[in-house]
Order: C-alpha cells, then structure tokens, then sequence
C-alpha cells in the first residue's frame, strides 16, 4: 500500500485486495487490556475538542469505569494542564507509565514526557505519527474499560495514523455553532467513512450562553444550522453544550474532575448504548 493512500479506492487504480486492514493494527502493549477506544475529532481546531474528551472521561470515570486518555494531539496537547499534572511520566524499564489523575484517570501525553512542557515540538508529520503509536505500543495501560484519544484538528497525518493503527470502536466528532460547521463536521463523518469507522454523533461545544441572572439563552455565534447538517449527513446530535465559565476556569486551573455534574454524560450513555448493540 502507497504511504500516498487516501482509502477512496474509487480514484486509484492499484490494487490492494491482498492487504489485510488488521495487518496495519500496531500491537497493544503486553502489559495492556483495553476494551473500548473511541476518537474525539473536529475537521478544525479551536472547537474545544480537549474539554469535550477532558469531561467525557470525567463522565465515564464516575459512572465507575476504568478510564485512560491518550493525548495525540502531539504539537498543542492540553490534556495534563486540564487535570492539574505537572510531573513527568516515567519507565520502569519496559514500558513508559502513564500518570494518574486524582480521580483514577490514566493520562499519557508528550507534554508529561518533555523536560519543558512549554518547549514547542517543530516535527515532521512522520514522527509525530510515530509518537502516537509509541503511546498505544509502549504505555502500560494496564486494565482499562475506556481509552478516549484526543486527536488533533483536521485529517491530516496523525487521525490517519490513529485510524490505521489502533482499533477505534467509535468517534465523537466536536464542532462549533459558526459558518464553517457544515464543512468541519462533513470533513470529519466523510473521513470516518472512509476509514470505515462508526460515528456516534456530534456534539456541538459553545452553542450559547445562558446568562445567570434571567436565564436566557444568547447565541453568540449566531443560531447553529447543526440540525440540518446532522439530518443531511445521517449523524446524530449527542450535546450541545453552553458557553460555561465554570467549565473553563475548571481547565485552567487542572480541577476539571471537580465540576459538579457534566454536559457530557448524554454522550457517555451513548457510548454505553453503543457496546450493548
């Protein structure tokens, strides 16, 4: 198979009938058992994708589920800096370790593997690809009901590394009540299809601002069109979740599994109601 390889098959003429998709699965680490992976996406970034994969994973673990987060999203990861941690992750010889969250949350990401988390990685889209499945290869995991990957924006290198490489269960496509929703989310569900993964839904992240004081609602994007472009593409509106201050300040702060209650938890049901099928 081309390193070029788009997966449209309908405009190539090579043949690559003989290749097994399951060949390309990279080897979970020996000291690993994971029974879900499920992909957080956008077609672009600045979406809030990382809130949306910090609190699902917030959800899940509080349901009681043994949950972990893979931060791939390599040259802007968000994820330790949402749950508060600032050492570094550590080998035991064989396998890199994972750092745990207050809560019980497994978290591996690069910016918990660089001297200075605020040094930039200038990479090559090869080596960052190379990073994320060294995540799935070389963590130990240990045992885990729920392994949700926070991808980076758009579908470029590293998504198609991820979904050649790892055997994703499903994927929650993130966007925003903005002009561009219709093509962000149709990018997202076309390259889905295109790797042959299932789509759960959408959720839409700042749909508007409900203010304290009267309790009205003000769309300050503008009205979202994400019901017509769910119903064009067949896709499901999972949440659509306000503009929360709370929320926020949460991540900035690393106290994110401290938020009382959860916009998320319609999309961990999902999930749930997935694995049942």
């Amino acid at each position: 198979m081309s390193e070029a390889c788009t997966h449209d098959c309908s405009t190539c003429g090579s043949s690559c009938s003989t290749i097994d998709e399951k060949d390309l699965i990279a080897p979970l680490n020996k000291y690993s058992s994971i029974k879900h992976v499920y992909a957080i996406m956008s077609g672009k970034g600045g979406v809030g994708k990382s809130s949306v994969t910090a609190n699902l994973a917030v959800a899940m673990a509080k349901k009681g589920y043994r949950v972990g987060i893979m931060d791939a999203d390599i040259t802007g990861p968000s994820i330790p800096k949402a749950f508060g941690l600032n050492t570094r992750a550590v080998s035991d010889g064989e396998s890199i370790l994972p750092e745990l969250t207050l809560g019980g949350i497994k978290v591996m990401s690069l910016n918990l593997l660089l001297e200075n988390p605020a040094d930039p990685v200038v990479w090559r889209g090869s080596l960052v690809g190379g990073v994320v499945k060294q995540f799935w290869s070389d963590v130990n995991w240990g045992e885990l009901d729920y392994l949700f990957i926070d991808m980076p924006p758009g579908t470029g290198d590293v998504p198609l590394t991820v979904y050649q490489s790892i055997p994703v269960d499903g994927i929650v496509v993130v966007t925003s009540p903005q002009d561009l929703v219709s093509l962000i989310v149709t990018k997202a569900v076309r390259m889905a299809d295109m790797m042959k993964k299932p789509i759960l839904g959408v959720v839409e992240n700042y749909s508007y601002f409900q203010c304290d004081k009267c309790g009205e609602k003000h769309y300050i994007f503008g009205q979202s069109n994400l019901e017509q472009v769910a119903g064009d593409l067949g896709v499901e509106i999972l949440a659509q979740i306000p503009m929360d201050p709370t929320m926020a300040d949460a991540m900035d702060k690393g106290a994110v599994e401290e938020l009382e209650g959860s916009y998320l938890t319609p999309v961990a049901d999902k999930i749930l109601s997935h694995e049942k099928k």
